[in-house]
């Protein structure tokens, strides 16, 4: 069944989307090659496709191996590609993406602490958040992956 494009149906509602996904792309101190792995790892969390392949195109453009991406969803057995902050990311990416599951735990919470300080982990929360609340619109209205065969 074709479903709607959500951008179109509701211009205001994916206006307002938008804002914070431009946020926490332009207005933060983190890096965006930080932001797009965590929009990267997010995604495969999630299972969208569309963003799974947008960010994976997005981190290649940063300069990111493709040795390293493809490694992504066992970044813990590949930790010594990723650095500290990186790592970090990753473990706060996936407790707040499961946060039905974790409940973002203290432990976690204190470990993504001591790495990011506060407004930084503020914003990365922000940027896990929006990258969940696009998933959910790009699952949920098929958005296709713009990958050919």
């Amino acid at each position: 069944m074709k479903r709607p494009n959500w951008f179109q149906v509701s211009a205001e509602g994916a206006k307002a989307v938008g804002a914070l996904h431009h946020y926490v792309t332009t207005g933060t101190e983190l890096p965006p090659d930080l932001i797009h792995l965590v929009f990267l790892r997010a995604s495969q969390l999630n299972g969208c496709a569309h963003c799974i392949d947008i960010h994976t195109r997005d981190l290649i453009k940063t300069g990111m191996t493709i040795d390293k991406i493809v490694l992504v969803p066992v970044w813990e057995e590949a930790e010594y590609l990723f650095s500290d902050r990186e790592r970090a990311a990753l473990a706060w990416t996936e407790e707040v993406t499961r946060v039905s599951e974790t409940h973002a735990s203290d432990d976690a919470y204190c470990a993504a602490l001591s790495v990011f300080g506060e407004k930084d982990l503020v914003d990365l929360t922000l940027a896990i958040a929006a990258m969940n609340a696009i998933n959910r619109m790009g699952i949920s209205f098929r958005m296709k992956p713009l990958a050919k065969a």
